[in-house]
């Protein structure tokens, strides 16, 4: 893989004028506008470009870091693959193969990658991805408002609801954050497997859960997925499934500081974005929280340009 990335259906992240040369870039976006099991609201398969489109808008100074983080960084924004819009139908096996291949080939190059979706189901193929590089364990931190436990879903065990159950079944430690939505199966799952919840309800009134929430992640390794239901509707409404009572902002944002800074991040996705029509409220803080995420590893890291 080389700077000449196909390059012509991509939006840039943050915009063309800053790109830099792929092999110069440390961080970079991969788009999967995936969508074929959605259960209630649909659109996820058009979060990636909205992301996109909005991310030209954000500041390149980040208030909270002081920096313009971009240039420390680096970002660069891949062509997107497993694509299902404008009627393209890509199979569950078919998008699990080029999501795993494509991240092992970053992973490989020393990339950060940041995957934006598209549904959930497509983290199972991101994470084994990573499973091909990382022979040691490494923990996935789930924030969600579901639990995606269930062994299937509407005759697939690859749907959105399911991806946690396979990558329970990966032999991979989990800890769920934000947790307020499970059914039956799940919730015997969780006392079964003895998995570590962080439930939204608890959480509420529990002022240290960010520190427990650190403290139980088993591993120095940590794989974040985060789908953005997981952060309360008020902030984000552009999702497929709703509930309220999420995560707030600033606490989000603590928390994930807090994981960078005490874990190595070794690589992140963002799912579930479904844009609403004449409104762009969902899609920039989606981009917003995406280009924290990508501060927090700068800082981590030590990316930092004198």
């Amino acid at each position: 893989m080389t700077s000449t990335l196909p390059q012509t259906t991509t939006i840039d992240f943050l915009g063309s004028e800053i790109v830099p040369e792929y092999e110069t870039a440390k961080v970079v976006i991969l788009p999967i506008p995936y969508e074929a099991t959605t259960s209630y609201r649909k659109g996820c398969e058009n979060g990636p470009d909205a992301l996109l489109e909005a991310s030209h808008q954000l500041e390149c100074y980040d208030e909270e870091l002081d920096r313009e983080i971009c240039f420390d960084a680096g970002i660069f924004t891949h062509a997107p693959i497993a694509d299902t819009r404008h009627g393209k139908t890509v199979s569950d096996t078919e998008m699990l193969r080029v999501t795993q291949e494509t991240l092992q080939s970053l992973i490989e190059q020393k990339k950060f990658v940041i995957s934006i979706g598209g549904e959930h189901s497509i983290t199972e193929g991101v994470v084994q991805g990573y499973r091909q590089v990382y022979q040691e364990s490494f923990t996935v931190v789930q924030i969600d408002a579901h639990g995606d436990l269930r062994h299937e879903y509407q005759d697939t065990i690859h749907s959105h609801a399911c991806v946690m159950r396979r990558i329970v079944n990966m032999g991979l430690p989990t800890v769920q954050v934000g947790i307020r939505a499970i059914c039956q199966e799940e919730a015997d799952l969780i006392k079964e497997k003895n998995l570590t919840v962080f439930r939204a309800r608890e959480m509420a009134f529990n002022l240290d859960w960010i520190e427990k929430a650190i403290a139980s992640i088993p591993t120095e390794k940590v794989f974040l997925t985060i789908d953005v239901d997981g952060i309360d509707p008020s902030l984000i409404p552009g999702v497929g499934t709703p509930e309220p009572g999420g995560l707030n902002w600033y606490s989000t944002l603590t928390f994930l500081r807090r994981l960078f800074e005490s874990k190595d991040v070794i690589g992140c996705d963002v799912m579930e974005l479904a844009p609403v029509v004449d409104s762009v409220v969902s899609e920039f803080t989606v981009a917003k929280l995406t280009y924290k995420l990508i501060g927090y590893q700068t800082l981590a890291k030590g990316w930092i340009k004198d």
